[in-house]
């Protein structure tokens, strides 16, 4: 049997869909709610491919292919609806990519980074990774008004992170040691020119829903005197910025279809973070599309606590075990669920908040 797809004559077998035979040709098909070995879901619309002949628009994915098909899979008609459905993601995805601190910062210097190596205690790389970023030039903090401070979420809370007098402390403590933090520094135009989706107009209980990840009883630094003043400074960061910002197929593909953020956001789910500290996960529903993937992985394990579909049609949503709690979802499920998000929606959790 044989099918047909941008000219190019693939022979297939039975319960092969379009998209395994496009994969063995070589030809490219963009998938968000795939996963091999996953059962079938086609829930995203980005892999759709038309059936010519027929003008019908298939998703790729789940469609079987059949004797004698011609399948166009790249032409202008089906770019666009791809285009389409991801800007349709889009228009749900309440989400930062890049923490506002850092995209307004002038050298785009990696402050969530600093904070996170700094509340962890991990000194050494914080350190290294200031060096990393100003590659042996004056620390450009030193000169600069402070931008990052006037972005900061928490500003709208309490006082603004010292974002400032931590980075301006830690470039006087240079260390002649190798950079460990295996990041790479980025400019301000690198962060910028990326795509990055925002969460849309915040309601108060929305706004203090970052505060989650900062512990109770802060201790607060204006002044960064020492390495200790500097770590209990950084956990009051709330992470504005997303985990997957660098491994996001959603990003990715928003990126290669030229697409911006779309200005107003359709608030389908509140802006949220549950937190299972045991088995170090977070899960954030507005950054959820919605695919099913951490559910079907889980089919095989229903023993096991594990994410599932909660209403009907456009009101669905993921949300924790029917029969149990968030927090009642262990590590290797977790894990699991981690894995497969094409978005920063479920993300591993360290919690590094304790000084």
């Amino acid at each position: 049997m044989k099918i047909r797809i941008d000219n190019i004559e693939v022979e297939f077998f039975k319960d092969e869909t379009i998209l395994d035979c496009a994969r063995r040709a070589g030809i490219e098909i963009p998938t968000l709610c795939h996963r091999d070995g996953v059962e079938h879901y086609a829930s995203c619309m980005v892999c759709l491919v038309r059936v010519r002949g027929t003008n019908g628009l298939v998703p790729s994915c789940s469609a079987l292919a059949q004797d004698g098909m011609d399948i166009d899979a790249s032409g202008e008609e089906v770019v666009r609806m791809r285009h389409e459905s991801v800007n349709l993601l889009l228009s749900e995805h309440r989400a930062e990519c890049e923490a506002p601190c850092r995209i307004v910062c002038p050298a785009g210097y990696n402050i969530p980074l600093m904070n996170r190596l700094l509340g962890a205690q991990r000194f050494e790389e914080a350190v290294n990774l200031i060096r990393a970023e100003t590659g042996g030039e004056e620390l450009r903090c030193i000169s600069c008004k402070a931008f990052c401070e006037n972005a900061c979420r928490r500003k709208k809370i309490d006082n603004p992170v010292s974002i400032r007098n931590m980075r301006i402390f830690l470039s006087l403590n240079l260390t002649d040691t190798a950079d460990v933090t295996n990041s790479e520094p980025a400019s301000a135009e690198t962060v910028r020119g990326r795509f990055s989706s925002r969460t849309g107009r915040l309601d108060d209980s929305e706004q203090r829903e970052w505060l989650k990840e900062c512990p109770d009883n802060v201790t607060r630094h204006r002044e960064i005197t020492d390495f200790r003043s500097a770590a209990e400074e950084a956990v009051s960061c709330m992470h504005c910025d997303c985990r997957a910002a660098g491994d996001c197929r959603l990003r990715d593909l928003a990126g290669e279809f030229g697409l911006r953020d779309p200005g107003g956001k359709i608030a389908n789910a509140p802006v949220t973070k549950k937190i299972n500290r045991n088995a170090g996960l977070i899960f954030e529903h507005a950054k959820c599309i919605k695919c099913g993937l951490c559910v079907r992985i889980c089919i095989d394990s229903q023993e096991e606590p594990a994410p599932t579909f909660i209403n009907r049609g456009f009101v669905t949503i993921i949300s924790e075990p029917l029969t149990g709690q968030f927090d009642d979802i262990i590590p290797s499920v977790a894990r699991k669920c981690i894995e497969v998000c094409p978005t920063g929606a479920l993300s591993h959790f360290e919690d590094n908040n304790t000084i």
